[in-house]
This record gives structure tokens, sequence and C-alpha cells, in this order.
């Protein structure tokens, strides 16, 4: 059987994933070789600081996808065309509530402290630019309604993860749609 060979940006969604079943604390080197099917050697040639440096990177390329098509686009498009991308951005990331949200999980465990810039930075930026473009759309309370939306998408996916049902997600989140006239 030919071997595969891995570059870096193929073993971030590999990591990303168990990261997302396992936690940052319950991801020991082998349980991340067990899950990713690479060697603990590849792991570190990737990634030589070891799984502080695999959770660093994998919060990066997150950060990244979320900015490319959540973030820029609520900051440089029109409202009304904005504001139903990140909507789809959020159904299509998050799986429609069957996928957790790996910064949200690293936040609420002691994990927060070892990556608190980065995840304050995500969702700083998901807030600040979501109030911007709900304050364009003439919402009198921007800011808290998109305080209300980013924290309800984290608690909607908390709950169905613990439920074991997705649709509690597609639920809240269709709700969530109507704040600051959101549905198109």
């Amino acid at each position: 059987m030919p071997r595969i060979v891995y570059e870096r940006a193929d073993v971030l969604p590999m990591l990303a994933e168990a990261f997302r079943e396992l936690g940052y604390d319950g991801a020991s080197m082998a349980r991340i070789t067990e899950k990713t099917g690479l060697g603990k050697g590849s792991l570190y040639h990737f990634f030589p600081g070891g799984k502080e440096d695999m959770a660093a990177a994998v919060l990066a390329e997150v950060d990244s996808w979320f900015e490319a098509r959540v973030f820029t686009p609520l900051a440089t498009l029109p409202p009304t065309q904005a504001i139903p991308l990140m909507w789809q951005a959020v159904d299509e990331y998050f799986h429609g509530g069957a996928r957790v949200c790996l910064v949200g999980a690293f936040a609420i465990d002691e994990t927060r402290d070892r990556f608190a810039s980065a995840i304050g930075v995500y969702f700083a930026r998901w807030i600040d630019v979501l109030t911007a473009a709900l304050g364009a759309t003439g919402e009198p309370m921007p800011r808290q309604a998109a305080l209300e939306i980013v924290g309800g998408i984290q608690g909607a996916l908390i709950l169905a993860r613990a439920l074991n049902n997705p649709g509690v997600f597609v639920e809240t989140t269709h709700r969530l749609r109507r704040l600051g006239n959101t549905t198109p």
C-alpha cells in the first residue's frame, strides 16, 4: 500500500476533529495519533511544540476560516448580503448543530487560560463586526443583539451536543435570525 504524504494543512482538520472529540486535556499524544492515524514523529515534524503547538495552529485555522467567511463579509459587504452569508457559514461550519465549536469548547475549560488571546480575539471580532452590520440595518441595540446572536449560537451548540439533538441548534438559530431583521 502506498505511503500517504501529508502537508501541514492536511493535518489541521484531522487535529481539529481530534480536539473536538477529546477536548484539549483529553487529547494525549497517543489519542491524537490514534484519531489522526499519524505517527508521533510526523506530528512533531509539523508541530515541534507538541500538543500546544497543534492546538494553537488549529485555533488559527478556525480563525482564518471565520475571518474569510464571516468576519470580512460582515465588515465589507452590505448587511443585507453579509448577515445571510454569516448564517450560511455558521450552518456550514457547525454542520447544522452536529459539530461543536472548538473555540467555544476551549473557552469553557482550563484550556482558556492557555489560549486566552486567540479565544478572546475570535469572539470579540465576531461581536464587533456583527454589531456594526446590525447597526447598519437600523437595529436599535446592535451590540446587545450581536451578543445575543453569538452567545445564542454557542449555547445552541452546547445544548445540541448535550441533548444529542442538532435540531436544538436549528430551532435556536432560526429564532436568532430574526434579531436585527437578519432574516432575508
